[in-house]
């Protein structure tokens, strides 16, 4: 299997449709879409969850932690499928980390929405430390999701940091 750097094109859409794990870690084509297929699954991910969200957040919280649960598979298995760790196609480890910080914004409105996609996005491409370090150490589908997971939760901290803040200060 080749590192996230090799030159190994995303398969063909329709290829997609031969295995689930394509499927949905390719996040339903969202991932197939240059440039930048990471930022495209991650608007994917907030425009399938938002609705989702607002219509309950006890749902929502079930499909955040069975993403979390089988995203390992998910994820570790495309790969091994198209032959690269963490092939840069595969944004199901971006539907759950949008996912997570979504579920704890302060409040649910569309400027809160964009701060969860900026901040998640900053941090997802970034990789501050300790993002980087699970990115580079943590193999497998484990390790392609927990980096994302970080990514979400380094937002999350951002986000309620600022919103506390502009509360004292205004």
């Amino acid at each position: 299997m080749h590192d996230k750097k090799s030159n190994i094109p995303a398969p063909p859409f329709k290829t997609l449709f031969t295995h689930p794990a394509l499927l949905l870690g390719f996040g339903f084509g969202s991932g197939l879409i240059k440039p930048g297929p990471g930022t495209w699954g991650t608007l994917l991910g907030l425009a399938l969850f938002v609705p989702l969200l607002l219509w309950s957040e006890t749902a929502a919280w079930i499909v955040f932690i069975l993403s979390v649960l089988f995203g390992s598979w998910i994820c570790g298995k495309a790969a091994d499928i198209v032959g690269v760790h963490d092939h840069g196609g595969i944004v199901w480890d971006e539907f759950a980390g949008i996912w997570l910080v979504l579920l704890c914004l302060p409040e649910q409105t569309p400027w809160m929405w964009l701060c969860a996609f900026v901040a998640f996005r900053l941090f997802d491409i970034f990789k501050p430390w300790p993002i980087n370090w699970a990115d580079s150490k943590v193999h497998g589908g484990t390790g392609i999701m927990l980096d994302d997971l970080l990514a979400g939760g380094m937002a999350i901290g951002i986000i309620w940091a600022i919103h506390i803040s502009l509360n004292l200060l205004f």
